[in-house]
């Protein structure tokens, strides 16, 4: 991803990234919005909320919730684990499925309206 899609992103989506328990990250930060900008691609994404948690006395410790503000349904994913990175990465996967499913279900009513106009 170059440097003038991530401005781009960040024109249009607001991206929130709140740490509890966690110290600041860059390299983690970058990750998480290339991630995102991955998934806007497919759907457009007005804000990101992102919060990383880390569990003290907690097994696994780290959690990780996602919320996206898109012009439909919103997605949400929430994923544990004993790393940070694998938290992110089932978070992650979480939302590409949501998101992945919702555009095959639109494709797919679509599909059914040509074909009832069709027969008509």
């Amino acid at each position: 991803m170059n440097t003038t899609d991530m401005n781009n992103m960040s024109e249009t989506m607001r991206f929130n990234l709140h740490r509890l328990n966690l110290r600041s990250l860059e390299t983690v930060d970058a990750w998480v919005k290339k991630q995102l900008f991955v998934l806007g691609q497919a759907r457009q994404i007005d804000e990101a909320n992102v919060r990383l948690v880390r569990h003290e006395n907690a097994s696994p410790a780290y959690q990780v919730n996602m919320h996206l503000v898109t012009r439909g349904p919103d997605v949400f994913a929430e994923s544990r684990d004993h790393t940070l990175r694998a938290a992110l990465v089932k978070a992650i996967d979480q939302l590409h499925a949501q998101i992945t499913s919702r555009a095959a279900k639109r494709l797919q009513s679509l599909k059914s309206n040509i074909k009832a106009h069709r027969s008509r």
